[in-house]
């Protein structure tokens, strides 16, 4: 199976009303703000998206709404993660009945896993699922890196396993599974999940990236996707350098779920700055510092 992605797909935050339930008309606009855009895909109900502090309905809800509201205008990855393999199986066959172009799968969180029991755990999910998936790596959050060899395998086994987000704090990993994976097979997309390693990745063969900075900058990260494929180097390496400025954004608040929506609203789009509990409201001073980021990146 080929992959239909590429590009920027940002992971989409998902919006609340203050009572914690799914804010439809909001939603709405935010999704109609990102296909306006030239990002080349939606990403639902990843890290950005708090399914990990949702309720199972809840989860279900976002789902259903945001791929019934995109309607096929673009392509939309869910996030189906889930702790256990049947679990995230049972949740992926809903975003399959619901119209998903494909799914994201993170590895099992809490209890690390021997390397051949993560390679079943892809493997089983893979068989089980008849349309793409994405594998998502992201050590920092589950407590365990999904290994080059476990991703190489799967990318020869698992023909729907059709690409990656790396979301690891170093361009040498990504370079690590590109050469790894690619020549073997070349279609196996690589993402970055990191916005500052966009135009490296691009540079080592990757092929985009998965950004939060694209729900509220996607003038950055899409101009850089562009340009390069243009050929214009120099065009491409000024937004990098524009970008670079962005990730200390993701280090204001623990998580950085209101810090997105928040940089939303300073770019103009009437978006409610909530997130589910834990998580709490922005404090003035975070969001001082917020505004004065995007301005140092020229986007307010």
């Amino acid at each position: 199976m080929s992959t239909t992605f590429s590009g920027i797909i940002p992971p989409v935050p998902t919006l609340f009303d203050e009572h914690e339930q799914l804010d439809r008309p909001a939603m709405s606009r935010l999704i109609d703000h990102l296909l306006a855009s030239d990002v080349d895909g939606l990403f639902f109900l990843g890290s950005a998206g708090e399914f990990a502090h949702m309720s199972d309905s809840l989860r279900l809800e976002v789902m259903q709404f945001c791929i019934e509201y995109v309607a096929g205008r673009k392509p939309v990855l869910v996030g189906i993660s889930c702790p256990g393999t049947q679990a995230t199986i049972e949740f992926g066959r809903k975003a399959l009945e619901a119209g998903t172009d494909g799914v994201v799968v993170i590895n099992p969180w809490y209890n690390p896993l021997a390397e051949e029991y993560l390679f079943e755990h892809f493997r089983y999910i893979a068989e089980q699922l008849p349309l793409p998936i994405l594998l998502y790596n992201f050590p920092a959050l589950t407590g365990q890196a999904i290994p080059v060899s476990c991703i190489q395998r799967l990318a020869l086994a698992c023909p729907n396993i059709v690409g990656l987000k790396d979301t690891v704090d170093t361009l040498n990993h990504i370079r690590e599974v590109i050469h790894a994976v690619k020549p073997l097979r070349p279609g196996f997309a690589v993402f970055s999940g990191y916005d500052e390693y966009l135009f490296g990745t691009l540079i080592l063969g990757g092929d985009g990236a998965i950004p939060a900075s694209a729900n509220f900058a996607p003038e950055l990260t899409c101009g850089i996707y562009q340009h390069w494929r243009n050929g214009e180097l120099s065009e491409a390496v000024a937004l990098q350098q524009r970008l670079s400025w962005l990730p200390p954004l993701y280090g204001l608040d623990v998580p950085f779920y209101n810090v997105i929506k928040y940089a939303l609203q300073l770019t103009g789009l009437d978006v409610p700055v909530n997130s589910l509990r834990p998580t709490g409201p922005l404090s003035e001073a975070r969001k001082i510092k917020i505004r004065e980021v995007l301005k140092h990146s020229a986007i307010i």
